[in-house]
C-alpha cells in the first residue's frame, strides 16, 4: 500500500523547476599541467541588504580546493558585486567538469555555470634529467596532543592495581583463626560457655546477645549427644523431646534438671521476644543451671569404652576434615581475590576512557553501534535501476518487485520501475534507490516529486515533518533537487516515537524519474558520515 502511494504521488508532477541565474563564474585557464593550480572565480550580483553565503566544499566534483580566497567586494551604485575565488587542482591527468556551485542568496541556492578543464601530464625527458634514488620513508615524530593520555592512562591503571594487590595481600597474611575441634560434645559446651563468661557480654548491657548464646550452647550439646533436634525446636518441643530421648536411652535425668533446664529456655525467650531485663543475680542463677544441666545430662549417658586405635582414627578423620575445609576456604578467597583485581582494573580503565574520551567513544567502541560498523565496513559502488544510478552504499541494496504491490491500473501507466532498499524506518536508517520510466510523455515537477515521498511518510507513520529544498548537481553536471529536513517517526507496534534526519533526491531524464533517499536518526554522527560519503558518490546514468 505505501509503494501504492509512493506512486500515486509521484503521477501528479506535471512542470519542470526553473530558476534564473545570479551568479556567474570564470576561471583563468581550462587546461593545466597535473598538480597546477585552477583560479575559479565566483561573482554575485546583490543589493545592499542581500546575504550571500559562498560554498566552503574541500571538493568541487573531482577537483580539490587547495585555497579558499577572501571575499572582495565592489559597490556598484546601489548594488554589490562580490567576488570569490577558489584555487583547484587535481593529481590524475584527463578531462574533468567543475560542477555547478551552489552560492545561498538570502536562504535560497543560486548556481553557477559548470566548466570543463584538462589536466595534463608533464613531459619529463630522462635523457637530461638526472635521476636520483628513492629516499627511506621520514620518521614523524608522534605528536605531542594524544600519547601522554595513554601513558597516563596506563600508569593510573598499574598503581590502582598495585594498591589493589597490597590490600589484598595484607589480608591474606592476617594471622587466621584456627579451626578447633573438640573430641567431645562435653568438651567443645564447657569450652564455649567459659568464652563466654569472658566476653562479659550481660556485664555491657548485651543481655540479648548472651542468653542467645547461652542458650544455643546448651542446644547444641543436646543435638550433637542425645541427637535430637534441639536447634530446630521451640522451648516445649525441645522438653519434651529430652524427656522422650530420656525414656528410650534409659537416660538417669531428674525432673529437677529437666525443668532447670526448661526455666532457662523460657527466660530465654522473654529476653528475646518479650525485652525482659532479668537482674544479676537471675543471670547468674540461669548460667549455672545451664552448666549444671549440660553436666547432668553428661553423666547420664551410659558409658562407652571406644577402642583407642579408633579414637586415634576419629581424630585424624576430624583433623583432615579441618585440613580440607581450610584449604577450600583458601581456595574461595583466592578466587574472590582475583575477581576483584580483575573488575577493578577493568572499572578503572573503563573510567579512565570515559573521562578522556568521553562515554560515547567508549559506548561505540565497546558495546558497539549500528550505523558505525556501516561505516568501517567494506562499501559496495553499484548501479540501479533504469535509466542506472550509481552509489556507493555500505551494504548492497535489495530489489522489491514493484509488479508484486502495485495496483494493475498503476502498472498500465509505467514502462518499467524499480526499487531497491536497505534497512527501515523502524530500524533508524533506511537506504533506498528507485527509478521510473513511464509510457506517455510526462513533464515532472521535482518538488512535487520529493512532496510524493514525504507523503509517503506520512502514510508510515511519520510525524512533525519538517522539510528544505535545494538545486543538487551532480559531479558530472547533472541537475535535480535534493529535498531534506528531520521529522519524527512512530513505532506502531509499541508507539515509541524517534526523531529522524532524512535527505532525498530526484533527478528526471527522458520521461522517466531516478530517487535516491537515505534517512537516519538525528544526531548520529555515524549516520551523517554514511549520508555525506553516500551522495559525494552518486551519478546518473544519461537516459537513451
Amino acid at each position: 500500500m505505501k509503494l501504492k502511494l509512493y506512486i500515486l504521488f509521484l503521477l501528479t508532477s506535471v512542470t519542470l523547476f526553473a530558476q534564473s541565474k545570479k551568479v556567474t563564474t570564470s576561471i583563468d585557464t581550462t587546461k593545466n599541467k597535473i598538480g597546477a593550480e585552477f583560479k575559479l572565480t565566483l561573482k554575485a550580483d546583490v543589493d545592499t541588504l542581500s546575504k550571500v553565503k559562498f560554498p566552503n566544499n574541500k571538493f568541487f566534483g573531482a577537483l580539490e580546493v587547495i585555497q579558499s580566497y577572501k571575499i572582495d567586494t565592489v559597490r556598484k551604485g546601489a548594488r554589490y558585486e562580490l567576488i570569490k575565488k577558489y584555487g583547484l587542482t587535481q593529481f590524475d591527468s584527463g578531462k574533468y567538469t567543475i560542477p555547478r556551485i551552489p552560492v545561498m542568496i538570502n536562504g535560497k541556492a543560486s548556481f553557477s555555470d559548470s566548466i570543463k578543464v584538462e589536466v595534463n601530464d608533464v613531459k619529463v625527458d630522462t635523457l637530461k634529467q638526472k635521476m636520483y634514488d628513492i629516499k627511506d620513508i621520514a620518521q614523524v615524530e608522534s605528536p605531542m596532543g594524544t600519547w601522554w593520555i595513554y601513558v597516563l592512562v596506563a600508569l593510573v591503571i598499574a598503581v590502582a592495581g598495585f594498591f589493589i594487590y597490597k590490600f589484598i595481600k595484607k589480608i591474606q597474611t592476617k594471622e587466621k583463626v584456627e579451626v578447633i575441634v573438640y573430641k567431645t560434645p562435653i568438651e567443645k559446651a564447657t569450652t564455649l560457655l567459659q568464652q563466654l563468661e569472658s566476653k562479659e557480654l550481660w556485664q555491657k548491657g548485651e543481655i540479648k546477645h548472651y542468653y542467645s548464646e547461652l542458650t544455643d550452647i546448651a542446644r547444641n550439646y543436646i543435638e550433637e549427644e542425645i541427637h535430637i533436634p534441639a536447634m530446630e525446636s521451640t522451648t516445649s518441643e525441645l522438653i519434651e523431646g529430652l524427656r522422650k530421648a530420656a525414656k528410650q536411652q534409659k537416660l538417669k535425668l531428674s525432673n529437677e534438671t529437666v525443668e532447670n533446664l526448661e526455666k532457662v529456655l523460657k527466660q530465654a525467650d522473654l529476653v528475646k521476644f518479650a525485652k525482659v531485663k532479668p537482674l544479676d543475680f537471675e543471670i547468674e542463677e540461669d548460667k549455672k543451671r545451664i552448666s549444671n544441666s549440660i553436666v547432668t545430662i553428661h553423666k547420664s549417658i551410659p558409658e562407652i569404652v571406644e577402642d583407642d586405635d579408633e579414637l586415634a582414627l576419629w581424630n585424624e578423620q576430624q583433623k583432615e576434615l579441618a585440613r580440607l575445609q581450610k584449604l577450600k576456604k583458601q581456595k574461595r578467597v583466592r578466587i574472590i581475590t582475583t575477581i576483584g583485581i580483575v573488575l577493578g582494573m577493568i572499572v578503572i580503565a573503563l573510567g579512565s576512557l570515559i573521562y578522556f574520551k568521553g562515554f560515547d567513544y567508549v559506548k561505540d567502541n565497546l558495546i558497539g553501534h549500528p550505523t558505525k560498523d556501516l561505516v568501517e565496513g567494506e562499501w559496495v559502488y553499484s548501479e540501479y535501476g533504469n535509466p542506472g544510478v550509481k552509489v556507493e552504499t555500505p551494504k548492497v541494496l535489495k530489489r522489491i518487485d514493484a509488479e508484486k504491490v502495485l495496483p494493475k491500473e498503476t502498472i498500465a501507466l509505467l514502462k518499467e520501475m524499480q526499487i531497491f532498499i536497505y534497512g527501515s524506518m523502524i530500524d533508524n536508517f533506511y537506504l533506498g534507490v528507485s527509478t521510473t520510466t513511464f509510457k506517455q510523455e510526462t513533464q515532472i515537477d521535482l518538488e512535487q516529486a520529493a512532496e510524493g515521498s514525504l507523503k509517503v511518510f506520512e502514510a508510515q507513520g511519520a510525524k512533525n515533518i519538517i522539510v528544505k529544498t535545494e538545486d543538487f548537481d551532480t559531479q558530472k553536471g547533472i541537475s535535480g533537487k535534493k529535498a531534506y529536513g528531520t521529522l519524527v517517526m512512530i513505532d506502531k507496534n509499541n508507539g515509541k516515537s524517534t526523531k529522524l534526519y532524512y535527505e532525498i533526491l530526484v533527478f528526471a531524464q527522458s520521461n522517466g524519474l531516478q530517487q535516491i533517499t537515505i534517512m537516519h536518526e538525528e544526531g548520529d554522527k555515524y549516520g551523517k558520515q554514511i549520508t555525506e560519503r553516500v551522495l559525494n558518490s552518486v551519478e546518473l546514468k544519461i537516459a537513451d
